[in-house]
Parts: C-alpha cells; sequence; structure tokens
C-alpha cells in the first residue's frame, strides 16, 4: 500500500490540478510495473551516454520511466551544443547525479567553457541537475515564468521526488534563470547562434525551444513527445495551436523532443502527439456537451490511442483531467 500511496503522491504533486476523485482511481494504474525498469541501473560513475544527432549537437536519450532509485531520474532527454568559444547544455536530467553525468560526456568531448545553461521547462526531470553545472559559472536560460514556477511548487517537488529518487536526490536545489526569455532571445557561441523562445501556454506555461540556426536542430523540451504519452501540465488548446504553427515554419530540420529518440525528422515528428491532443480534446468535449461527468471522461476519453504509447496508464487519466477543467469552460 506504501508503494501505491508513494506514486499517487507523485501524481498529484508533480501535477497538482489533478481532482482527488480521479486520483484515486490513478493510484491503482500507477502501481503497475512498468516494462521499461528491466532496462540496466544509472551508472554514476560512467558519462551518459550521446549521440551526435548534428555536426556540433549532442543528445542524451533519456529512459521511459518515472523516476525511482534504479534510475537516478534519467528519464528525459539532455543535451548540448558545441560552438567555437563554448557550450551550451539544453536541459540537465533529474538529478545532481544525471546532470554530473552529462557534465562528464561533454568533458569527454570539450574543454570548452559551459556558456550558458537553459531550462527548456520547470519540471524535475529537466531542472534537478543544474546544480551539477554550477561551478562552471554559465548563465541559466529559462522561460521568464519559469523562476515563478520553479518557486511556487519547489517545497513540493524536493519533498516527494526525495522519497523517489533515494541518493540520487542528494544535494538537489532548484536553480532558477537568472536570464529570462519573454519572446526570442539570441545566444551567441561563436561560431554559432542559437535562438531561443517563449512560448505562451502549452505543456506548461513555461515553455521554450532552442533552435541551433547553423543545422535547424531545435530542442522542443515537452512541447515534443514521442513514444512516451504527453504530459499535460498547461493548456491544451494553447498546445495544439502552438503545434500547428510550429509544423508550418521552414527553418526547423531536426527535432529533439524531451521524451523519445535523439532527433525526428521534422514536421513528421509532430503528428503523433498532435493526434493523441486532438483525440483527447475532441472525445472531452463531445463528452462535456452530453454532460458526463470528469470521472466518466477519465474512463473513457482517449482508449484508442492506449497501444500507442508507453507510460499511458501513468499520465493519460491526468491529461483527460486537465482538459475536461479547460474545455468545460469554453
Amino acid at each position: 500500500m506504501r508503494h501505491r500511496a508513494s506514486w499517487g503522491t507523485w501524481i498529484r504533486e508533480f501535477f497538482p490540478n489533478v481532482t482527488a476523485l480521479l486520483l484515486m482511481g490513478a493510484v491503482t494504474a500507477l502501481a503497475t510495473p512498468l516494462a521499461a525498469l528491466d532496462e540496466a541501473p544509472f551508472k554514476a560513475e560512467q558519462p551518459l551516454s550521446v549521440s551526435e544527432v548534428a555536426p556540433g549537437v549532442f543528445v542524451h536519450q533519456g529512459r521511459y520511466e518515472i523516476f525511482t532509485p534504479r534510475n537516478s531520474g534519467d528519464t528525459a532527454n539532455a543535451g548540448f551544443i558545441v560552438g567555437r568559444d563554448g557550450v551550451a547544455v539544453i536541459d540537465t536530467g533529474g538529478s545532481p547525479r544525471v546532470g554530473r553525468a552529462l557534465l562528464a560526456a561533454i568533458r569527454a568531448r570539450t574543454k570548452l567553457p559551459i556558456k550558458y545553461v537553459i531550462n527548456t521547462h520547470m519540471h524535475p526531470d529537466h531542472v534537478f541537475g543544474n546544480v551539477a553545472f554550477e561551478d562552471e559559472k554559465p548563465v541559466f536560460v529559462g522561460h521568464a515564468k519559469l523562476p515563478r514556477g520553479l518557486a511556487a511548487r519547489a517545497e513540493r517537488y524536493l519533498a516527494i521526488n526525495k522519497e523517489l529518487l533515494g541518493d540520487a536526490f542528494d544535494g538537489t536545489r532548484l536553480i532558477p534563470p537568472t536570464d529570462l526569455v519573454k519572446d526570442k532571445q539570441e545566444l551567441d557561441l561563436g561560431d554559432r547562434k542559437l535562438s531561443v523562445e517563449a512560448y505562451a501556454t502549452a505543456h506548461t506555461d513555461n515553455d521554450v525551444t532552442v533552435l541551433d540556426d547553423k543545422t535547424g536542430t531545435m530542442f522542443l523540451g515537452d512541447l515534443l513527445f514521442s513514444k512516451h504519452v504527453p504530459a499535460l501540465d498547461g493548456s491544451i488548446r494553447g498546445w495544439l495551436t502552438l503545434i500547428d504553427k510550429l509544423a508550418a515554419r521552414g527553418d526547423i530540420k531536426l527535432a529533439v523532443p524531451g521524451h523519445g529518440p535523439a532527433s525526428m525528422p521534422w514536421p513528421s515528428a509532430l503528428d503523433a502527439e498532435k493526434r493523441y491532443l486532438s483525440t483527447v480534446a475532441d472525445e472531452v468535449r463531445t463528452m462535456i456537451k452530453q454532460g458526463k461527468t470528469l470521472a466518466e471522461a477519465a474512463e473513457k476519453v482517449g482508449l484508442s490511442e492506449k497501444d500507442a504509447w508507453l507510460l499511458f496508464k501513468e499520465y493519460h487519466a491526468r491529461n483527460v483531467s486537465a482538459a475536461f477543467a479547460e474545455l468545460e469552460w469554453e
């Protein structure tokens, strides 16, 4: 029973808008063992494995899992871009241990200074590794709303993830950005420029993307999920609108998702995510028109997508809850 309570607390604290009614139904699903846990335990003494997805652009693929001591919080993609004068890191992993392994991977390839650490949004699997980079004295960059988002959830994030990560949590502190992006900002690595863009509420209210102008590679953070079911913590309408805007852009050649493979072709990378979110939105709207309750929606909406995604049981009911709360006021 302790295990079930822990996972229930995790989903409530990680995404605090879940209603108590929905949580009661979700806890049992969250107790289901994850097939992805067959992966070997995270090895803290080794640099993270990375792939060079484009010249000078490196990505580590995180696991399709929820935080556990076994994976040390290595559950999201992270990467770095090497320029003539320095390095930019995009997301740092889910614990100081993962952050140190990412730093080791960088140092195995270059001794150039780390000029920037960019967080694509506030969720722990993308920011808990920041502390490993403090001594490098980079500029920490993020959405203008990121400091507020971290501050509002700091106590919950730290308390619940201390239990989930075990020893890997040691040394965790939330480090907010000091360089705040309100619209679009250019970062210079010497022979290559990075465009950091902030967006209105979509996956969260503090999402940014990072575009390497030299190769057309865009890090989308959790604006893009592949294989791992999307996790909605913002606005489903805003997210779908943004997907269409991004898909129409001609300056993106390659996409790096927040969860999924190291890189994906553009714009087809967005197709499965758009289908999933559209299905949830359409079916929630139908049930609202029929006078159905949130609990009824959580049981029936989007089930056609079940076999298309990993971690469906862990996140889908939460997504339906968030979509219902938003769309019932249209």
